[in-house]
């Protein structure tokens, strides 16, 4: 099946410009135009590789990997080095962990500033002064 780009993204549920700038980063080819000759003449049209692709660029920010690691992913597939893609999805996954205990520790800092909040109408708000230092 062949698009044009505002049918393949619609499909991959994305802008148009986001497939740009996934072309722009060299995570998906700029097909030629079709017929016509010089500026204007003919029209880009996509398959479903490119459907798939960017689905799979989505699906892997959505992971957490950023675009380059994304481009790196695609580059591995390529090539079949599992090992690589494992070890990068290792290396996500440690990153993940620390963000959760980040967002861990936040939110039981926060909890805390609202029982105190609540237990109290003396003086400033500890949410509020917490936020000031």
């Amino acid at each position: 099946m062949q698009m044009t780009i505002g049918k393949l993204a619609k499909a991959a549920e994305v802008g148009v410009e986001t497939i740009r700038y996934y072309q722009r980063r060299g995570l998906i080819a700029t097909p030629v135009r079709s017929g016509g000759d010089g500026w204007g003449g003919g029209v880009r049209r996509y398959d479903e590789q490119d459907l798939r692709r960017l689905r799979f660029i989505r699906s892997a920010q959505t992971a957490g990997f950023t675009l380059a690691e994304i481009g790196e992913l695609l580059a591995l597939e390529e090539k079949d080095e599992r090992e690589k893609v494992r070890l990068l999805a290792r290396q996500r996954i440690d990153a993940l962990d620390q963000k959760i205990a980040e967002l861990t520790q936040s939110r039981t800092a926060l909890a805390r500033l609202a029982h105190q909040c609540a237990t109290s109408d003396q003086g400033p708000c500890p949410i509020l002064s917490a936020f000031e230092g």
